[in-house]
């Protein structure tokens, strides 16, 4: 049973403010509790963090890019609550409900009209002789990569106990199926059935040209250490934050063990997108 609804939005995002002034007063004559952001227009809701936003509600609806999705979806830790992403244009493969078709699919969210799609979400920790460690959950990737005036770094890579190699190269992605058509598939990775249970390695620029991306069990624990001295590396978690490393430093990554669930339009299949986003077909 759906209660409490929660509003993320693209801030400075004009379709969003437009889109929220209706909403609320449309959820609210639906007998439904309305949580939104601070710095968003209230028109009769409560304000609250996306924190506190993921604890509460019983369906969130993100207006705006997938980018706006991810920063709410690595927060949910309720399986069973969904989340309704809506595109405000760009290309958008996880926000893929259009603008124009909101009012319908969200009334069939809360009568229960729709499908739920479960997507596995990576755990990823940075493990310093330094620092302490630090932990992160994402659903898109996990990417290390060298800053722009560093040389080609080395990562040394283990999947479980088993030596993978060591990429030379200008950084490594690693992926779930949903992040599959995100950075990775811009650095020449495969595009994976999202409900599969996988984990995709795509390194970036490598040196050595047959370093080819590899996919590898979701059960698998993925263990990639830092053997550049002297380089500016990052890791990037999902695009929102950034993670200086240091030569030694290891990131290790595995399934977090809770999936995101995100609505689904029953009548739009996962090759139907495909095919209208990546414009399959068109000559």
């Amino acid at each position: 049973m759906i209660r409490v609804v929660g509003l993320v939005a693209k801030y400075q995002e004009p379709k969003a403010a437009d889109m929220i002034s209706w909403l609320v007063p449309w959820l609210k004559e639906k007998k439904k509790h309305v949580l939104v952001e601070p710095g968003l227009f209230k028109n009769g809701a409560r304000s609250c963090n996306k924190k506190e936003m993921a604890k509460k509600a019983d369906l969130i609806v993100v207006l705006g890019g997938d980018g706006t999705l991810l920063s709410v979806a690595r927060l949910v830790e309720r399986p069973q609550v969904p989340i309704l992403g809506v595109n405000l244009g760009g290309l958008g493969f996880i926000t893929e409900v259009a603008v124009d078709e909101l009012e319908s699919v969200l009334a069939r969210t809360l009568a229960g009209d729709v499908s739920v799609e479960k997507r596995m979400t990576l755990e990823v920790q940075v493990r310093s002789k330094r620092n302490k460690p630090k932990r992160f959950r994402v659903l898109n990737d996990a990417v290390i990569a060298k800053g722009a005036r560093s040389r080609i770094i080395d990562l040394e890579a283990y999947v479980g106990e088993e030596y993978l190699c060591t990429y030379r190269a200008d950084g490594l992605i690693i992926s779930t199926p949903t992040g599959s058509t995100a950075y990775s598939l811009a650095a020449g990775g495969p595009i994976l059935y999202p409900s599969l249970g996988a984990i995709l390695l795509s390194p970036i620029c490598p040196h050595t040209l047959t370093n080819r991306p590899i996919v590898v069990s979701s059960k698998s624990m993925i263990r990639v250490t830092l053997r550049s001295a002297g380089d500016t590396v990052i890791l990037s978690p999902d695009g929102q934050q950034g993670v200086l490393l240091k030569d030694g430093d290891v990131v290790e990554v595995r399934d977090y063990g809770v999936p995101v669930s995100l609505v689904k339009v029953p009548e739009r299949g996962y090759f139907e997108i495909l095919r209208n986003k990546l414009k399959w077909g068109e000559r």
